[in-house]
């Protein structure tokens, strides 16, 4: 679901998460349409890393200043607290190291936002029972071609941000069909389609 801005929902909840001149890095940043609307709403400085070139090169025409890098090469040579504020949006189960990614994002900045697809949401559930992998609206890859490398339950996510010394803020979740789900607790493991995590590093 897209809003009036043209962002995505889980970007529209990112972006009510970074404070007006934020220094923000994305990571994954697509054509670069979140640090577009941060840049030009909330007077942010920006930094994208990205590493298809079709899309660092939608994100130059939108005037974000963009590396076109592999996101595990481009954490490790950022120093220390450079960002107020981290995003990874529907990328980490994209990631080799996911844990790393995750470590290196609490040192380069107070504040992280993760948005992430649920393996672990009820339609996915009863398709694998039905001897199939899942195919959904967050998920919309066959096994074949899929980018995704490692799929998580919210549930498990959420143990690996507690081993990881990551302090859940705020968690969102929200349906196949786009709308915010009022729910606590572990319920929304089941019936979450994907979630967004405010984090920051317990230090």
């Amino acid at each position: 679901m897209i809003n009036a801005a043209g962002l995505r929902l889980d970007l529209e909840l990112i972006a009510g998460q970074v404070f007006p001149g934020s220094r923000v890095l994305d990571l994954g940043c697509g054509t670069g349409t979140l640090l577009a609307h941060l840049m030009a709403t909330k007077g942010c400085s920006a930094t994208g890393v990205e590493i298809d070139p079709d899309k660092v090169v939608g994100a130059i025409r939108k005037g974000v200043p963009v590396l076109e890098r592999d996101v595990e090469e481009a954490l490790v040579d950022i120093d220390d607290e450079s960002y107020d504020v981290v995003v990874l949006s529907r990328t980490l189960q994209t990631m080799l190291r996911p844990e790393f990614v995750l470590s290196q994002m609490g040192r380069v900045a107070e504040r992280m936002v993760v948005s992430v697809p649920n393996f672990g949401y009820l339609p996915n559930r009863v398709r694998l029972m039905n001897g199939r992998m899942p195919v959904s609206k967050e998920l919309p890859y066959a096994w074949y071609n899929t980018p995704n490398l490692r799929f998580t339950t919210l549930v498990d996510l959420e143990d690996l941000f507690a081993r990881l010394d990551l302090v859940v803020d705020r968690r969102y979740t929200y349906s196949q069909a786009g709308r915010r789900l009022r729910m606590y607790g572990r319920l929304p493991n089941l019936m979450a389609g994907a979630a967004v995590y405010v984090l920051r590093p317990a230090r």
